[in-house]
């Protein structure tokens, strides 16, 4: 019976699954340059936008549509105070969106917006945004969250109809909740 060697085939298949592990461990943040690059799966930037773009084109008018709703298992209650705003492009607008926290202890939420058409992201510029920052809430209270944007009037013009969706997370495990210290 010939002995065979398998070293090379196993230092082969060893460095095949270090590969493998090293491309899987990188696709998040791969993703999410890709997103940011072509404006797909309409991620928008969590960044406070300047008004330099804000001057207002008069002769167009874009609807915005808003959408909310809390992820499943999460009890709050989630809504947008309007539902459609008609806007001229780099006019700056403010709406709010209504949390409402039903449960009897207090909850930590983030909120994550999304934009379609997904191009549309990138002229879609937030100002002002609840998403920015996780929301806290004691249990029965109700908040109204602002947002305040505009679009980029450079966005393409067969573009009419834009629709923010924000999805609400519960967060209050991976960020627990302080107690409130009563000062004296």
């Amino acid at each position: 019976m010939a002995s065979t060697n398998h070293r090379p085939l196993l230092i082969r298949l060893l460095f095949s699954v270090i590969v493998m592990f090293g491309f899987g461990f990188a696709l998040v943040p791969l993703y999410d340059v890709f997103c940011e690059i072509t404006g797909i799966n309409g991620k928008t930037r969590n960044e406070v936008a300047g008004i330099e773009r804000a001057v207002p084109d008069k002769q167009r008018t874009i609807t915005v549509q808003f959408l909310a709703r809390p992820d499943k298992g999460m009890p709050w209650v989630f809504e947008p105070e309007v539902t459609r705003l008609e806007v001229h492009p780099g006019q700056i607008s403010l709406v709010h969106y209504q949390a409402q926290n039903p449960t009897g202890s207090a909850m930590v939420a983030q909120a994550v917006p999304s934009v379609s058409p997904g191009t549309a992201a990138l002229y879609f510029n937030k100002m002002e945004c609840f998403c920015f920052n996780q929301q806290r809430l004691d249990g029965g209270a109700a908040l109204a969250m602002p947002l305040q944007f505009y679009v980029d009037p450079a966005l393409p013009a067969d573009i009419e109809l834009i629709t923010l969706a924000y999805t609400l997370y519960d967060v209050t495990q991976r960020d627990p909740i302080q107690p409130v210290t009563q000062t004296e």
